[in-house]
């Protein structure tokens, strides 16, 4: 089956964050597009990337220094973090987890962004996904709560959106995207998501994969839905 048809034959794509459910999804998609090339799949669990570590985040772009990816997605992020999961008022605030939060959230995803994106083509048409969370958005927050968590992917939206403009000053044809998966019936919605309908690791892969290969570079920087749907700040 063909997925990323906008992208050249045979591309290459590299995953981080691969053994989580949406980014196992993703590679196995990834994997059966009968257009892929090279998929590098990286995790913690696996391969000792770890975002709060930025010394393991440079060690394996400089091992991956000599390929070029037209596909770059970050598919990672955590809602409960050493025990602690959002507040529910502003009596639950607690400076080091939200500290916490902001380490995998933001800064981790921004580190990211700083190490892998050189590893884009110049010229040809690449995509970098970040996924953000609906609940990022200020604009769209009616229901308060989970200040810490909110805060973390409202930073890493700010940090998609600005990554966007450098990179596109040297890479034209790149297109750089905050993605709001949906609410997907992963280990880390689970706690959360009772009375939501939601979609499996398999579903909502096949929708960001999607939305990425629709994007135009005019989309580049902005907060997207898995259904394409813009969202506001």
């Amino acid at each position: 089956m063909e997925i990323m048809q906008s992208l050249p034959d045979h591309y290459n794509a590299l995953v981080i964050g691969a053994s989580g459910g949406i980014g196992s999804a993703l590679v196995d998609a990834l994997e059966n597009d009968t257009r892929s090339g090279s998929i590098v799949a990286l995790s913690r669990s696996y391969d000792g990337i770890d975002i709060t570590n930025e010394a393991t985040i440079e060690n394996w772009a400089a091992r991956l220094k000599d390929r070029e990816f037209h596909l770059l997605i970050c598919a990672t992020g955590a809602l409960t973090i050493q025990g602690a999961g959002p507040e529910k008022s502003l009596k639950q605030l607690s400076p080091q987890s939200m500290a916490n939060q902001f380490a995998v959230n933001a800064i981790g995803p921004a580190l990211l962004l700083k190490h892998f994106a050189p590893l884009i083509p110049r010229r040809d048409r690449a995509l970098i996904c970040v996924l953000s969370a609906r609940v990022g958005s200020i604009g769209d927050n009616y229901l308060g709560g989970w200040i810490s968590y909110r805060a973390s992917k409202a930073a890493l939206n700010q940090i998609v959106r600005t990554a966007s403009i450098e990179i596109g000053r040297t890479h034209p044809n790149a297109i750089v995207l905050a993605i709001h998966p949906g609410t997907v019936a992963t280990t880390l919605s689970e706690r959360f998501s009772s009375g939501y309908d939601r979609f499996s690791p398999p579903e909502a892969a096949q929708m960001i994969l999607q939305t990425l290969d629709s994007a135009s570079t005019i989309s580049s920087g902005r907060f997207l839905a898995y259904d394409e749907s813009e969202i506001v700040w």
